[in-house]
Order: C-alpha cells, then sequence, then structure tokens
C-alpha cells in the first residue's frame, strides 16, 4: 500500500475537528509517519483514515493511540 500524503483544501482542514469530545483540530499525518495518509487529532491522537481524498470522521474507523 502506498503512503500518499494529505492533500485537503486548507479551509476545509481548519473547520475540520475529531469527533472526540474535545472536538479538536485535527493534522495531516500520523504521529510515527508525518506522510500518512490520515489526519490525527491534536487532544485524544485518534487518527482517521483519509481514503480516496476523503476523511472518513468515524470513532469506529479511528487508530487509537497505544499506551506506552
Amino acid at each position: 500500500m502506498n503512503t500518499v500524503v494529505v492533500q485537503l483544501d486548507a479551509q476545509l482542514l481548519e473547520i475540520l475537528a475529531c469527533p472526540c469530545p474535545e472536538h479538536a483540530p485535527l493534522k495531516p499525518g500520523t504521529a510515527q509517519d508525518p506522510q500518512a495518509d490520515f489526519l490525527t487529532c491534536t487532544a485524544c491522537g485518534r487518527s482517521f483514515p483519509v481514503r480516496e481524498g476523503i476523511p472518513v470522521l468515524l470513532l469506529d474507523e479511528a487508530v487509537v493511540p497505544t499506551a506506552g
């Protein structure tokens, strides 16, 4: 699977928020891979996939950070 840098309009990225209770802003990539095709919550750390240019902001689809 190829890693693709998230390509979203800056205005869209500015208004997107994590569906977690904090509704924190999202940043492109993950902590481990800033170039990954994910958006990561700046509060809870969940990473949401971006599929075919569409952010999937569902808690069931999120990758939860592991403790440690």
